[in-house]
């Protein structure tokens, strides 16, 4: 009997064709062709719209303080992150591995609960208006995205830090270096690598936030993300819209290429033994605490306490209210809710789906095949939600790919932004799988179907829960590509619910709004409960 043609090769090589076209099929559809599509009508189809951008001085203005805000905010979440990563990574003291978890939360709460969480806080302390007003200007921004990227340093930065060789600081001291010359010339060159990663990750995610700014900055504080929302939702300019998302295109991926090329350039140097962890000096515990406290948990406990406040003090009413429909909403805050939990659930198990087949072909198929993959999965990482969002709006609305009318296009879209999350953390759990746990089992009788499960699901099972935390937490919270889908109102999610409730006046309306931000958080929670499963890093892995 000819062995390649036998039932267990068979099946093996059936696996390997769906591992490698149903993520090329997925990834091709809902990102590359709309993507495509976005870069084909802005410089062949009609090329007027961008040439008169390029002319424009509102333009530029616009993409001068999308950069400059991205960098800024930048600098200052890793100058504020570096002394909580260095308490972390280089002190043991009561409650650290919770202030770790503590410091993720924000990372993975919608950024509509972080915008309103902000805006309860400005409101609680008098700077929504006055001669202190920070609500609605830049310093609102600023402080939205360190508290959403802190967790982006930490996670990065930490683990880095914890494993570097501390002798060569300690000869530093010895020849008379002080504590700023040995942190200037002997660890940041070592921290460098982990640094710039960081901060490649966190200057994307802070170009294309949108969220933060449509809430926080208000009409004044213009970016290109909010632009293309601006021009294909309220003004109906399509071609204008899509010369912005094709100039946003070309810097992501600008960005994205650089920061890898310096990344390859670094060597991270570490140490094989662990040091032994002293106690922090006071002080600097509780200048870490207070600084922590003020950032993260201050925004989230003024939701809270803004979540149950009434004109008569302190109630339900607010949460109550979720379950009451208004004549501007086209259902419940309840109803929006259930929705984002189905299409939270269904997102999940499609990018755990496409993820896991993705992760499969990177883990083990050639080299070539594997990068082409690697690469593939990436993109979407650093690449706009409102611009995926926006192509899927002028991209599929024809045969063969006409989805305007599919329910499944919601949860499809957010199952495309949760897939890089779902790929790095699965990849790096099947990489450590011994191949001779396999073989001995394969030699004692075992299938390839009983392999997986008896060997390689126990050693991943915790990857597998934390990328489907990751995914449903995305899910949960997705604002961006979510407003550009043509959708039937029975079927809008709430994060779009909130963005509404914020953007009308009354006591009422503004309470519900804080009540379904608290609910949204603790649905997230589930999330980052999953997620927690395992250490998980938002890094790229090696």
């Amino acid at each position: 009997m000819d062995r390649s043609s036998s039932p267990i090769n068979t099946h093996k090589k059936t696996i390997r064709v769906f591992s490698v076209l149903i993520p090329i099929a997925f990834l091709t559809i809902f990102f590359y062709f709309p993507f495509g599509f976005i870069l084909w009508e802005s410089t062949v189809v009609d090329f007027d719209p961008l040439l008169g951008l390029l002319h424009d001085r509102v333009f530029f203005k616009i993409l001068w303080f999308t950069l400059w805000q991205a960098a800024a905010s930048t600098a200052l979440t890793l100058v504020i992150s570096l002394p909580v990563c260095y308490l972390l990574a280089r002190c043991k003291f009561p409650g650290r591995n919770i202030l770790q978890t503590v410091l993720t939360v924000p990372f993975v709460l919608p950024t509509v609960v972080v915008g309103t969480a902000f805006v309860a806080l400005f409101e609680r302390f008098g700077f929504n208006e006055g001669s202190i007003r920070i609500n609605h200007t830049i310093w609102a921004v600023l402080l939205a995205h360190i508290f959403f990227n802190i967790a982006v340093a930490v996670r990065t930065v930490t683990p880095i830090w914890s494993t570097l060789d501390q002798r060569i600081e300690d000869q530093a001291r010895i020849l008379g270096s002080g504590p700023w010359q040995t942190f200037r010339w002997v660890t940041f060159p070592h921290l460098a690598p982990a640094i710039i990663s960081a901060g490649s990750l966190i200057f994307l995610f802070c170009l294309t936030s949108f969220s933060v700014i449509l809430i926080l900055g208000g009409p004044a504080i213009v970016t290109l993300e909010t632009e293309i929302f601006r021009h294909a939702i309220w003004r109906g300019e399509l071609s204008i819209a899509t010369a912005l998302a094709t100039i946003q295109l070309l810097i992501v991926v600008s960005a994205v290429s650089t920061a890898n090329r310096l990344q390859r350039r670094l060597v991270i140097n570490t140490s094989s033994t662990l040091p032994i962890l002293p106690k922090p000096k006071l002080g600097i515990l509780l200048i870490n605490l207070i600084a922590v406290s003020v950032l993260v948990f201050l925004p989230i406990a003024t939701l809270i306490e803004s979540s149950f406040s009434t004109k008569d003090g302190y109630s339900f009413r607010n949460y109550q209210s979720l379950f009451d429909r208004t004549y501007l909403l086209p259902l419940t805050s309840m109803e929006a809710l259930g929705n984002s939990l189905k299409f939270a659930v269904i997102s999940a198990l499609i990018a755990l789906l496409v993820g896991g087949l993705a992760s499969l072909v990177i883990t083990y198929e050639q080299k070539w095949l594997a990068n082409f993959f690697d690469l593939g999965t990436t993109l979407p990482l650093g690449a706009s939600a409102v611009t995926v969002g926006f192509g899927i709006l002028i991209a599929l609305n024809q045969p063969p790919f006409d989805f305007h009318s599919s329910q499944w296009l919601i949860p499809i879209v957010h199952a495309l932004i949760g897939l890089p999350f779902v790929v790095r953390n699965l990849v790096p759990a099947l990489r450590s799988i011994d191949n001779k746990l396999r073989e001995a089992a394969s030699i004692l009788g075992a299938n390839p179907t009983a392999i997986r499960r008896e060997v390689d699901l126990p050693i991943v099972h915790k990857s597998l829960i934390a990328a489907l935390g990751f995914a449903f937490a995305i899910s949960i919270g997705e604002f961006g590509a979510t407003s550009f889908l043509p959708r039937s109102p029975d079927h809008t999610t709430a994060p779009l619910i909130l963005f509404r409730l914020l953007g009308n006046p009354g006591d009422l309306l503004h309470g519900q709004a804080m009540a379904l931000a608290v609910v949204l958080m603790l649905l997230t929670a589930v999330g980052l409960v999953m997620i927690n499963g395992r250490e998980t890093r938002v890094r790229r892995y090696r």
